[in-house]
């Protein structure tokens, strides 16, 4: 679905490169579009993070992890999907996620308490595994992007990053 561009857009900002993260992009194709929809930010070892978190009682499992992942104070990577948030969808959710986190941590040699996992769109509709594995399996060896790429991906129903 192509959006008509807001007239309230303004050029993305040149954001330069941060040591320690790397950022890449795949398409995992959660909904019927031809762009990337899955980012992977990859952080180095020790990096130090923090989250601020919805404080809905019907928050999504990636929300709930989150929430307790984050209070060591450290992670190894973020990944985030747009176009299905994956939220109010029970244990085959939260099996979705728990499949991504883990992804990632054999790839990384992390524990998957390490990956933080964000999706964003459709409510209600777990998230397909065999598309997550897939993107993100392509995610791991893209190239990498800059920051204008990763806020492309992350995008639902923006008409601009």
């Amino acid at each position: 679905m192509e959006l008509e561009r807001s007239p309230l857009a303004r050029p993305f900002p040149d954001m330069p490169p941060i040591a320690g993260v790397t950022l890449r992009v795949a398409r995992a194709r959660y909904k019927e579009w031809d762009r990337c929809d899955l980012t992977l930010v990859e952080l180095v070892e020790g990096a130090s993070v923090a989250g601020v978190f919805t404080q809905s009682a019907c928050a999504s499992s990636e929300v709930e992890l989150g929430r307790e992942h984050v209070k060591s104070g450290m992670a190894r990577a973020l990944i985030v999907n747009a176009g299905n948030s994956n939220a109010f969808t029970g244990h085959r959710g939260r099996e979705a996620v728990e499949q991504s986190m883990a992804q990632v941590a054999d790839q990384l040699g992390c524990a998957p308490s390490e990956v933080l996992v964000s999706s964003t769109g459709v409510i209600g509709v777990p998230l397909p595994k065999d598309r997550a594995q897939e993107g993100v399996a392509l995610a791991m060896s893209a190239p990498t992007c800059g920051w204008a790429g990763a806020a492309d991906a992350i995008g639902t129903t923006d008409t601009f990053a």
